[in-house]
């Protein structure tokens, strides 16, 4: 058996034991809500956009919103289209998913790559309850996609790792930035 094949598999096996053993009605709503916040990256957007405001805690809302941008470019524009794997959903036999069917490709997931970057930007910022109750809400959307049937396994670790990166792209920049403008000032 190929190594994708077998990747593959594993991947369905997993969507499939969720499905049968972990899906329930008390809690499908709940994970409903959980990946809908990772829509569009909508959450993140909005976070970032009031952390602008505060001056305290400016410098890491332009720094997530940078990392969501390098994110969504390396997802949306680079790799989804590259791998061009499609939803399990369309090739998972028995696999029903429990949101609306999407039209893009599924490798890496989009909501993943854009909560792990900005969750890892707010953890590095906020190293206490802040930053780790936004790696909790990263991880949460992350399995959430897994819940409601529209990612693999494997596109969800990509994703976040992924969104790692872009994390630590945009802290790279910021602190570049920091120390050009400071030396700037210096002189």
């Amino acid at each position: 058996m190929e190594l994708l094949e077998w990747i593959h598999n594993i991947d369905a096996q997993i969507l499939l034991f969720i499905q049968q053993y972990l899906r329930s009605d008390l809690f499908t709503w709940l994970w409903k809500g959980i990946t809908f916040l990772g829509d569009g990256g909508w959450f993140w957007i909005v976070l970032g956009l009031l952390f602008l405001f505060p001056k305290k805690t400016r410098k890491a809302g332009v720094t997530a919103l940078l990392a969501l941008a390098i994110g969504a470019v390396v997802t949306n524009l680079c790799l989804k289209d590259l791998v061009a794997r499609i939803r399990p959903y369309d090739s998972v036999e028995g696999l029903v998913p429990l949101v609306a069917r999407l039209k893009d490709y599924s490798f890496p997931s989009g909501h993943t790559c854009a909560s792990f970057a900005c969750a890892g930007v707010y953890y590095k910022a906020f190293p206490g309850k802040w930053g780790k109750a936004a790696m909790v809400l990263a991880v949460l959307i992350a399995l959430s996609r897994l819940y409601v049937g529209v990612h693999y396994p494997t596109d969800v670790l990509a994703g976040a790792l992924v969104g790692t990166f872009s994390a630590l792209a945009a802290l790279k920049l910021e602190h570049a930035l920091v120390r050009y403008y400071e030396e700037r000032k210096a002189k």
